[in-house]
This record gives C-alpha cells, structure tokens and sequence, in this order.
C-alpha cells in the first residue's frame, strides 16, 4: 500500500508516520508538511506541501496513493480565527476535493472529541451523539463544520471509504514542549508539572475529560487503513476520565474548589493580555464535552489502547519537566521558550 499522511510532523502525524512504516503491508509513506523535518522513518518520503495554498497541487501528491490520512491542523492564532479557518477548514476542504480528483480509494479524516455538541459527564456516548460543537470555540466550529462538508463528500463520492476519527485529548512524552507552547504559550515553565510544586489545584466544576496517547490513536489509525470495511465515524479514548481529583494524585497538591465565572475569567483576562494562546471559548467547550464510549472501535476495528489514560498524563507531565520533543519543527523540544 502507498499512505499519504498530510500534517505529518506534528503530534498525531509522527506517531502515525512512525506506525505506518513499520506496518509490513504498507509499501511507502509519503508525508506532507509545510516544513521537511530531518527524521525520515523507514519507506517514508517527504514534501513540503501547504494544504491550505493553491501552489501545491495536491491531486499530483495524491496519484496513485491507497489512503490519505488527513491530520494537517493549525491551532493557532486563537486571536485571528480567519487564519484558522483558512488552513483547516477550507485546507480540508482542498484535501477531500483532491482525493476525489485522484481517486484515492480511502481517506481517514481526523475529527475530535471537540466536534460534539455538549453532552454528559456522568456516562458515555457513542458515534451518533450530535456533532455540532461548541459555536462559541473556533476548534469546535471548524471540527464540526468539517463533519457537514464530510457529509457532502459521502453522498457525492460514495465510492470512497471515508473513515472519521474522533479521539480524546492526545499526549505523549514527545509532544510535551509543542503542546505546552501552542496551550499555555511559550513562557509557561514546563518545570511547573513537577509533582509537590504547585501549591493548590482548581477544581472546577465539569472540568472531567478523557485522554488517550497519541501511539495508541495511530494505531487506531493504522487499522482503519488496512481495513477494507472501516468506514465511519469511531470514539477514542482510554480510562480513566481525567478530573482534578485525579491530576491532585499526580501532582501531589491539594484541591480548591473554584467556580466555573472565576476561571473563566482568569482565563479571559490572561488571553485577552496575550498571556494564555488558550481562548476563553476552548475553556467553555472543554467544561461541556461529552465522555465518549469506545465500543465501536474495539468491536470492529479491534483496537485497544495499551496504556491508560492515567498513564499517559503522567508520561506528559515528565515531558513537560524535561522539555521532551521530537526532530521535526513543531515538535521541537523545549523547557521554556
């Protein structure tokens, strides 16, 4: 099999990259990124592609390929959701037109917890909870929006097998320094993790949410690749949800209760003084998103995460600390900076 995989070097893109060339069925990977990294996994080959552009052709870097996987996404600037809007919703939009134009067979899109309209804390929901996000966030709306454009595309392509990712936040020890940059902006000391520093936690009300590492979501990837009857949307996640109760364990502090009006507007303030890149708005759509149920995948792709999520925190957190990151731009590691 040839694999195309758009937004390559970035949190998802590496573990998939990683995973699908060590998969004796895939013949070669191509990665698409704005910028060529030096790391070069095995049977994988690189352009510098910008999906977003109109000077990049990207039927010609599709030909002849048996799946793309569509991972490019740009989180920032949270301050000019245009430019957001640009890259990931009408860059997806090239990327779906294109695969259609090269009569690429599958395409494996990833959609995000965050395209689901707000939904319980108590229990778990599957596929068919509404995917209208949180109007409010720009990541909800573009997540959302690209599962009505993917709606189009099924009826109008119906010969192409589009499969919908939809996992839960997405860490590893790699992606500590990128995420901690794009979230809580460059000047946020990773040592801060460092259990028995913080004084006190927040504790605030629905801030409950699952997790899952990002090898376990590219394997969940990888399966839906192979599999010639994938199609659809899949949840994904591991145990257990994350809560303050949870993270205070980790991190050895105690817990405040802190009303939802009080953190948001330390939020608001901290972003709206460029301190935070975390919009306000992502902050209501995390209190709101869904717990997912994951029957689906495990059923019939028969993917199981190998690490829970408790597991996966505490791999970041030491990320964070020891300012881990990867050989590719957007992963480039850093404590501060």
């Amino acid at each position: 099999m040839k694999v195309v995989v758009t937004g390559a070097t970035g949190n998802a893109g590496t573990s998939v990259v990683r995973v699908l060339s060590e998969e004796p069925e895939v013949g070669s990977v191509r990665g698409l990124a704005r910028r060529v990294p030096e790391w070069s996994p095995p049977k994988t080959e690189w352009s510098a592609v910008d999906v977003a552009s109109d000077r990049f052709d990207l039927v010609e870097e599709f030909a002849g390929a048996d799946a793309v996987v569509h991972l490019a996404w740009a989180f920032q600037p949270t301050h000019d959701p245009a430019t957001t809007w640009r890259t990931n919703v009408l860059g997806s939009m090239r990327v779906f037109d294109a695969v259609a134009e090269a009569g690429v067979p599958a395409l494996v899109h990833a959609s995000s917890v965050g395209a689901y309209s707000p939904g319980p804390k108590d229990h778990a929901v599957d596929e068919s909870w509404p995917t209208h996000g949180w109007p409010d966030a720009a990541y909800c709306r573009e997540k959302a929006y690209l599962e009505r454009a993917l709606d189009t595309f099924e009826r109008d392509h119906p010969a192409t097998r589009v499969v919908r990712m939809r996992p839960a936040f997405l860490f590893k020890r790699e992606s500590a320094s990128e995420q901690r940059r794009i979230f809580g902006g460059r000047f946020l000391p990773g040592q801060l993790a460092r259990p028995g520093l913080l004084p006190f936690l927040p504790d605030i009300p629905g801030l409950r949410v699952q997790a899952l590492h990002t090898d376990d979501a590219a394997d969940a990837y990888r399966l839906a690749v192979l599999s010639a009857e994938a199609r659809g949307a899949f949840n994904l996640a591991a145990e257990p949800a994350i809560d303050a109760d949870l993270l205070g364990e980790m991190l050895g502090t105690r817990r405040v209760r802190l009303p939802r009006t009080a953190a948001r507007s330390a939020v608001a303030a901290a972003w709206g003084l460029r301190l935070l890149p975390a919009s306000p708005h992502l902050f209501d759509a995390v209190l709101r998103l869904p717990l997912m149920d994951c029957t689906r995948a495990r059923v019939e792709l028969g993917w199981r995460p190998t690490r829970t999520a408790t597991e996966v925190v505490e791999e970041f957190l030491l990320g964070m600390q020891q300012g881990a990151g990867e050989a590719t731009e957007p992963m480039r590691g850093r404590k501060v900076g």
